[in-house]
C-alpha cells in the first residue's frame, strides 16, 4: 500500500532523526499494567527498557488462566500490549547475588519505574534511597495505589478499586436504579492512564535533570490519576455542592450532547459542546427549521429546562432516516457527531483504523493498540520478551563471565 503524503513526510524526517528518548535506559521493576505501561511507552518513544522479573514472572503473563480465564490458546495480547520493545531479566531479589546485579544496573540506568508496594520495595532492597545512593542522576518513578508516605501506603489497590472508590461505578449505574447493582468497569482504564501519566512525569524529570544534572524521585498514585480523569464530576461535588447522580438521556443539561436512535435502530451521539453555535445548523440538518425560534429551545438555558420535550422532538426527527444517511447530512451541515459502536464494531471502524489506533504486529501475528503519541522517529517495536529471555545477555553486557553466570544460576539468583 503506498504511503500517504503525511506518512511519506514523516518517514523522510524520521530518516534524519532519532526517536526522542534514544539513549535513555530504563529499568522496570513492575508487574500487571501501570508501571509496565509506562515503560512500554518509553520504549516506543526510543528508550532501551529492561524488564526485571521474579523467577515466576510478571503475574500478567498468566492473566488468561489465573484471573480472566478464556482458554484461548497460548497468546496473551494483554501482556504483549504493555511489554513490547523490552528485554526481560529474571532475578530473585531475595538472593544476594541478584541484589548485586540489581545495584550494578541501577548505577548505570537513567530511569527506574516500579509499582511494587512500599513494603516490597523495602524488603527487596530497591527503594529510591537504596538505588539513588548508587546513582545521583537516577530518575526513580514510584507508581502506587494510594500514595507513598502515609499509614495506608501499603494498602492494595487495583484498577477497579479506583472505579469503585471515586464514585464512577455509581455514576454509570442505571439512572432508574442508581443504588442497585453497579455495572462492571471497562477493563484497566485507570491502569493505562496511570502508565501514561507516569511516562509523562518521567520525561519531565529527565528534562529537569538536563538542567541540573541531578535525578529525582517521582510519585504517581493510581487514585490521583483516577481523580484527575474524573475531575469534572468530583469538582461538581467538592466545589459546587451538587449531588452527582446518573442522569438519563431525557434530563441531560445539554440535549445536544446526547445519544439518538436513527431509523435503522442504530445510535449516534451528538457532540455539540457549543450548543448555541450548532443549534440552527442541527435544526436545518434535521429539516426542522421550525424549532430554531421555538421559545422552548431558544438558548442553552431554555433547552436545559425543556430537555424532555427537546429530546422527544429530536428522537422523532432522527427516526426518519438510517444512521449512515444521517452521518453525511450532519457532516454537510457542520454538526459534530460520532457513531455509538460496540467494541467489536470499533475495531473495524474505518476512521478508527485511519487514525492508526490498531497496528499490525507482523513479527508475532495479530494487532496491538498504538500508543497515544506519534513522533517522526519511533523506538523499536519488537515483540514482548519471554520470561528471562535476555538474562544472560544483560549479565554479559555488565561484564559477568560464564562462570559467574553459572554460579548465579546455581545459587538460584537468576532463572
Amino acid at each position: 500500500m503506498p504511503l500517504t503524503g503525511t506518512e511519506a513526510r514523516l518517514k523522510g524526517v524520521a530518516m534524519k532523526m532519532e526517536a526522542p528518548l534514544a539513549g535513555v535506559t530504563v529499568l522496570e521493576l513492575g508487574q500487571w499494567i501501570a508501571a509496565p505501561a509506562a515503560a512500554y511507552l518509553l520504549a516506543e518513544w526510543g528508550a532501551s527498557v529492561l524488564k526485571l522479573e521474579p523467577p515466576e514472572g510478571d503475574p500478567l503473563r498468566a492473566v488468561l488462566t489465573s484471573t480472566f480465564p478464556t482458554g484461548r490458546g497460548d497468546r496473551n495480547p494483554f501482556f504483549e500490549q504493555v511489554n513490547r520493545g523490552k528485554r526481560s531479566l529474571a532475578l530473585d531479589l531475595r538472593r544476594q547475588g541478584a541484589r548485586r546485579v540489581l545495584y550494578e544496573l541501577a548505577s548505570k540506568v537513567d530511569v527506574v519505574v516500579t509499582n511494587l508496594r512500599p513494603r516490597a520495595l523495602r524488603e527487596l532492597g530497591c527503594t529510591y534511597q537504596e538505588l539513588a545512593s548508587r546513582n545521583r542522576r537516577l530518575v526513580y518513578c514510584q507508581v502506587s495505589g494510594y500514595g507513598h508516605d502515609h499509614r495506608e501506603s501499603d494498602r492494595a489497590l487495583v484498577d477497579v478499586g479506583v472505579y469503585a472508590r471515586l464514585g464512577m461505578a455509581r455514576l454509570v449505574s442505571p439512572p432508574h436504579d442508581p443504588d442497585g447493582e453497579p455495572p462492571q468497569e471497562p477493563n484497566m482504564l485507570f491502569d493505562h492512564a496511570t502508565g501514561l501519566a507516569a511516562a509523562g512525569a518521567i520525561c519531565a524529570a529527565l528534562a529537569q535533570r538536563e538542567r541540573t544534572g541531578q535525578g529525582m524521585w517521582v510519585g504517581v498514585p493510581l487514585l490521583r490519576v483516577g481523580a484527575f480523569l474524573l475531575a469534572w464530576d468530583l469538582l461538581r461535588a467538592a466545589r459546587l455542592g451538587s449531588t452527582v447522580r446518573p442522569v438519563d438521556r431525557y434530563h441531560v443539561r445539554n440535549p445536544l450532547i446526547n445519544c439518538y436512535r436513527a431509523g435503522d435502530g442504530r445510535w449516534l451521539w451528538l457532540l455539540c459542546v457549543q450548543p448555541d453555535r450548532h443549534w440552527a445548523s442541527l435544526c436545518r440538518a434535521l429539516g426542522r427549521e421550525d424549532l430554531v425560534d421555538d421559545p422552548r429551545f431558544s438558548d442553552i438555558y431554555a433547552r436545559a429546562n425543556n430537555a424532555p420535550a427537546l429530546v422527544a422532538e429530536l428522537d422523532a426527527a432522527f427516526a426518519q432516516r438510517p444512521r449512515h444517511e444521517w452521518g453525511s447530512v450532519l457532516d454537510r451541515h457542520g454538526v459534530w457527531w460520532a457513531p455509538v459502536n460496540t467494541v467489536n464494531e470499533a475495531v473495524q471502524d474505518p476512521l478508527v483504523r485511519e487514525a492508526g489506533v490498531l497496528l499490525a504486529a507482523s513479527d508475532e501475528g495479530g494487532e496491538f493498540i498504538a500508543g497515544p503519541a506519534d513522533f517522526p522517529a519511533m523506538g523499536a517495536r519488537s515483540p514482548a520478551p519471554e520470561l528471562g529471555q535476555h538474562t544472560e545477555e544483560v549479565l554479559l553486557e555488565l561484564g559477568y563471565g560464564w562462570d559467574d553466570i553459572v554460579r548465579l544460576k546455581d545459587e538460584g539468583a537468576i532463572l
